[in-house]
């Protein structure tokens, strides 16, 4: 009886030891797993919060700047009133804290140049604030303010939206990576837990559910932040310079008694930037986007009257169709400044729209200065390999890349190009994701 005892426990402790051997390299490998998974979840984390840092520099530090130096300038604020030397210490501040959280050698290359950028532009106020010590400066403090503070002022942004770009790629490849990385400790952990029956049965059907939905939930929160941070840039790209002219043409206008031409600019002007907000809609009606457009360019027509002409012509069977949201008003903008202003006479901008079995587009011609064979190579290859260093091409490259996030491959930007007879962009997008408006 006793030696029965001693086997049955010996037996059991045998069981015991071989669930263990079973079952300890699978515990072993989720271990490693989810230490894996929180330095995932750390550096993912550092990376979004380096967008979301960039973003909200990159919106109001241009604006603030230009402004607050125009109105030192004209006299409205002392510069000490102004806040610039506040901004400026900020935004160096931003930069050093964006330091801290990218790791990639091109981002910190980028962030050494908005340095550079940041001394230059305390360099010319400098200049600023020394002329106003005398009279009759005021002219060359506009030129400083005009050729040197704005430019520098835009390529700041324009090195900061590029960071929050590469940074936005590095978010995505780490997606990539998770999601790869996830399947492999699935598949792993399957094999080794398939030589026990309890084992087998915690993988198949309480492991997985366990594991993986966190890692969904993550994705899916990731993928939020990422398509809300590239709206943002998105939206940022809105050249201020265009409201600052568009004002200057409404008080002009308004002192020369030209009252229907102040009532017409100052309604697209509203029309222009409520379509622009749009309720935080991704995603709009092709009627909504060309009433935006038709804003935009009805604005610039009154500006540019003598250099430009444009035309709508989109069939309204397209109307309902849906397209992400300011996809046409930076293609058009590219159509105008590149185009128009580069040659003399200006020139005509045409919107139209073309129609086949699985597809749709919207295209935007232009009879400006066109580009040289070797300019509308290089424009393509940015827009195919997903490079982008010049900020003439960056509002078409945003429309691309968002049209191919929403869509897929198939669908985004294609140009077309002849020197000194224009420019053709064909915006194409997909029928079965736009055949009803929201």
């Amino acid at each position: 009886m006793v030696k029965a005892k001693k086997r049955k426990s010996h037996l059991a402790t045998q069981i015991r030891i071989s669930y263990i051997v079973l079952l300890l390299p699978s515990l072993v490998f989720i271990a490693y797993a989810f230490y894996n998974l929180w330095v995932t979840n750390q550096r993912n984390n550092k990376m979004i919060s380096s967008v979301v840092a960039a973003s909200e520099f990159s919106l109001e530090f241009k604006d603030n700047i230009d402004y607050q130096t125009y109105l030192v300038i004209v006299g409205n604020v002392s510069y000490e009133e102004s806040g610039l030397e506040e901004e400026l210490a900020k935004a160096r501040q931003v930069v050093d804290e964006l330091k801290g959280y990218t790791n990639t050698e091109d981002n910190k290359t980028r962030l050494q140049y908005i340095e550079k950028y940041l001394n230059n532009l305390e360099t010319y106020l400098s200049e600023i604030t020394k002329n106003l010590e005398y009279e009759n400066n005021y002219e060359e403090n506009q030129l400083i303010w005009e050729n040197d503070v704005q430019i520098v002022t835009l390529l700041i942004q324009d090195s900061i939206n590029e960071y929050i770009y590469y940074e936005n790629r590095q978010i995505q490849t780490a997606q990539s990576e998770n999601n790869a990385f996830f399947m492999n400790i699935v598949e792993i952990s399957a094999g080794l837990l398939a030589f026990g029956l309890i084992a087998m049965i915690v993988v198949s059907y309480v492991g997985p559910k366990w594991i993986t939905r966190p890692i969904e939930e993550q994705v899916k929160e990731e993928q939020k932040m990422l398509r809300k941070s590239e709206f943002d840039l998105l939206q940022s790209q809105i050249n201020p310079h265009f409201l600052y002219n568009t004002l200057d043409a409404i008080v002009w206008s308004a002192e020369a008694g030209n009252q229907k031409q102040v009532v017409s600019m100052v309604g697209n002007l509203s029309d222009f930037f409520r379509l622009s907000l749009n309720k935080g809609k991704e995603n709009v009606t092709i009627r909504e986007e060309l009433q935006h457009v038709r804003s935009y360019l009805e604005i610039q027509h009154i500006r540019y009257q003598d250099i430009m002409e444009y035309e709508i012509s989109v069939p309204e069977e397209f109307y309902d169709y849906m397209i992400p949201k300011l996809s046409v008003q930076p293609i058009v903008e590219n159509a105008l400044y590149h185009g128009i202003k580069n040659k003399r006479g200006g020139g005509r901008i045409t919107v139209t729209g073309e129609e086949k079995k699985d597809w749709f587009a919207i295209v935007v011609e232009d009879t400006g200065k066109g580009m040289t064979e070797d300019r509308l190579r290089e424009v393509r290859k940015a827009l195919r390999e997903r490079t982008t260093e010049q900020s003439a091409v960056y509002g078409m490259y945003n429309v691309n890349e968002r049209i191919r996030l929403t869509y897929g491959e198939g669908y985004g930007v294609h140009i077309e190009s002849i020197p000194e007879k224009g420019t053709r962009v064909i915006i194409r997008l997909p029928k079965e994701q736009a055949d009803r408006s929201e």
